[in-house]
């Protein structure tokens, strides 16, 4: 049956729809599909699936063997990523909603995309709407307390990568010049926290701490907050016992849930692990 017989009466499919049908017609226990099962399986011309599995290929989201297309390297990375970024979720958000209640401010979890930190949880009540975040929102890395936490424990490569695509103002506080940046790095690696003094946005300052064991830091824990800029030193050890705790859950002896938020930093082993990717390499998607 064609698509133009199934959708009678019906608005034509997007190129996005389009594509979604193809992706999910290997959704089978066959692992391989050839340019006819592809229109067969998704209801498309052949002229449309021959034109998208080409483009999808491009893209490395699937791979092209003579006559057969397979998933691809880039599905399986997005994939990997998504179970990385759900289980740093769930072994995170008991540790986040203590944070959270012993200071009394906005506590977020984020990982480092590019140049941006993307928010994966927002933990905070009615009185924490003046701070302009949201989950899957986006931030520059360069003028956040969290992104500061990650870069300072990634490559130099990542840094310099940052700071050519430009380190834009957000606001008078932000900083600008690459060389500032790079000192404000190095004050993180000695500190182990980061700091936002209203460099993202007027008002709010953060305190962040990176999620690492002995190498890179794979995402960041920060508490922000209006008119936080008083309380950030004394903040500061809770958020960096809450990431070790984290750690710990994640990687730790018997994965122990232990909270640290009265200030006092519990002695964590650091795994040999210290990359996303080894990260990806012992999770249980594998």
């Amino acid at each position: 049956m064609t698509m133009h017989a199934v959708e009678a009466g019906h608005p034509p499919l997007s190129l996005l729809e389009k594509a979604a049908r193809v992706l999910s017609a290997f959704q089978t226990a066959q692992p391989r599909l050839t340019l006819t099962e592809v229109v067969r399986r998704s209801g498309l011309p052949r002229s449309s699936a021959h034109r998208i599995l080409d483009q999808l290929v491009q893209l490395r989201w699937l791979e092209r063997e003579g006559r057969d297309y397979r998933l691809g390297l880039g599905m399986l990375e997005l994939g990997a990523l998504a179970t990385h970024h759900n289980r740093l979720r769930r072994a995170a958000l008991p540790h986040l909603h203590t944070l959270h209640e012993a200071t009394g401010h906005l506590v977020h979890l984020t990982v480092l995309d590019g140049a941006e930190v993307v928010y994966l949880e927002r933990i905070g009540g009615s009185d924490d709407s003046g701070v302009p975040s949201r989950v899957g929102g986006r931030q520059p890395a360069h003028c956040t307390a969290s992104g500061k936490a990650i870069l300072a424990f990634s490559d130099a490569a990542l840094v310099e990568q940052v700071i050519g695509q430009g380190l834009r103002p957000r606001t008078p506080r932000t900083i600008t010049r690459p060389e500032s940046l790079r000192g404000e790095l190095a004050m993180v690696r000695e500190r182990g926290v980061a700091f936002d003094h209203e460099e993202g946005f007027r008002g709010v300052s953060c305190v962040a701490a990176p999620l690492r064991g002995a190498g890179r830091a794979i995402a960041a824990i920060s508490v922000c907050g209006n008119g936080a800029h008083r309380e950030l030193e004394r903040i500061a050890p809770a958020v960096r016992g809450c990431a070790r705790a984290v750690w710990q859950a994640m990687f730790g002896p018997g994965r122990q849930a232990q909270t640290a938020v009265a200030g006092i930093e519990p002695s964590v082993p650091e795994p040999a692990m210290d990359t996303m990717m080894a990260w990806l390499r012992f999770s249980e998607w594998m």
